[in-house]
C-alpha cells in the first residue's frame, strides 16, 4: 500500500518495539495524528486464546466512561408499554412489525438494536440482514431485555460490544482524536480491564499478547503489555 508523506513522517516518530506506556502512546498518537477530520481512536488486541474452542471465545460489553464520541442511533423492537418506555429513554426508532418490514426492504440506518424477549421470534427472521452487520440483539450483550430504558441509555452513553475473531484479535473504538489525553487513557483502561476480567479459565500461556493504539490515519503504536497489566492491577 502506498503511503503519503504525512503518514511516513508520523511513522518516523513511532518506535517499532512495544516500549510505550498507555499514557505515552496516547500522547504520541495525538502528536502523530495529521488528518484534518476528527479521527477515531482505536485499540487493537491480540489474545492468547483459541477461538475454535467454545470455552475460549472472549466476548462481552463495557460502558466507556467518556463514550466513543459517536452519536449512536438506537432502534428498539417493542410493543405497548415497553414501546413508550423506549421512546421516553431517547431511542431513535421504536416499533415492531413495521420496522421488521422496513429492514427487510434494505433499510439499516441505525447503529445498535434492542429487542424485548417477546419480540425475538419475529426479529430472529432478520438474522441474515442484522447478523452480518453485528446488529442482531443478543442477551449476552444486554440487548435482549425488558429493561429497554437502561439498554438504550447504556448504548447512547458509550456501551460497546467486543468479540474475539478467528485469529484471536479484538479491535474497538475508544474515542476521538479531539478527546483529552486523560479521557482516552481512562476509556482504554476501562476496556482493557474488561478484557482481562473476561480471560477464559481454559486459556493457557500469555493471554494479552499485543496491544496497539492508533487513530484512523496514523500508524499503530505498540504498548508494553506488562505495563498495562501493572496499571490495571493498581486500579483494582
Amino acid at each position: 500500500m502506498l503511503r503519503g508523506k504525512k503518514y511516513k513522517q508520523a511513522k518516523e516518530k513511532v518506535k517499532p518495539k512495544p516500549n510505550y506506556t498507555l499514557d505515552e502512546a496516547v500522547k504520541l498518537m495525538k502528536e502523530a495524528a495529521y488528518a484534518k477530520f476528527d479521527e477515531a481512536v482505536e485499540l487493537s488486541l491480540n489474545l492468547g486464546v483459541d477461538p475454535k474452542q467454545a470455552d475460549q471465545i472472549v466476548r462481552g460489553t463495557v460502558v466507556l466512561p467518556h463514550g466513543t464520541g459517536k452519536k449512536v442511533k438506537v432502534l428498539v423492537f417493542a410493543k405497548g408499554e415497553k414501546e413508550k418506555e423506549a421512546r421516553d429513554a431517547g431511542a431513535d426508532y421504536v416499533g415492531a412489525e413495521d420496522l421488521i418490514e422496513k429492514i427487510n426492504t434494505g433499510w439499516v440506518d441505525f447503529d445498535a438494536c434492542v429487542a424485548t424477549p417477546d419480540m425475538m421470534g419475529a426479529v430472529g427472521k432478520l438474522g441474515k440482514v442484522l447478523g452480518p452487520r453485528g446488529l442482531m440483539p443478543n442477551p449476552k450483550a444486554g440487548t435482549v431485555t425488558f429493561d429497554v430504558a437502561k439498554a438504550v441509555k447504556d448504548l447512547q452513553a458509550g456501551k460497546i460490544e467486543y468479540r474475539v475473531d478467528k485469529q484471536g484479535n479484538i479491535g474497538v473504538a475508544i474515542g476521538k482524536k479531539s478527546f483529552s489525553e486523560q479521557q482516552l487513557v481512562q476509556n482504554a483502561q476501562t476496556f482493557l480491564d474488561a478484557i482481562l476480567r473476561a480471560k477464559p479459565t481454559s486459556a493457557k500461556g500469555q493471554y494479552l499478547k499485543s496491544v496497539t493504539l492508533s487513530s484512523t490515519m496514523s500508524p499503530g503504536i505498540r504498548i508494553n503489555t506488562q505495563q498495562i497489566l501493572e496499571k490495571v492491577h493498581e486500579l483494582t
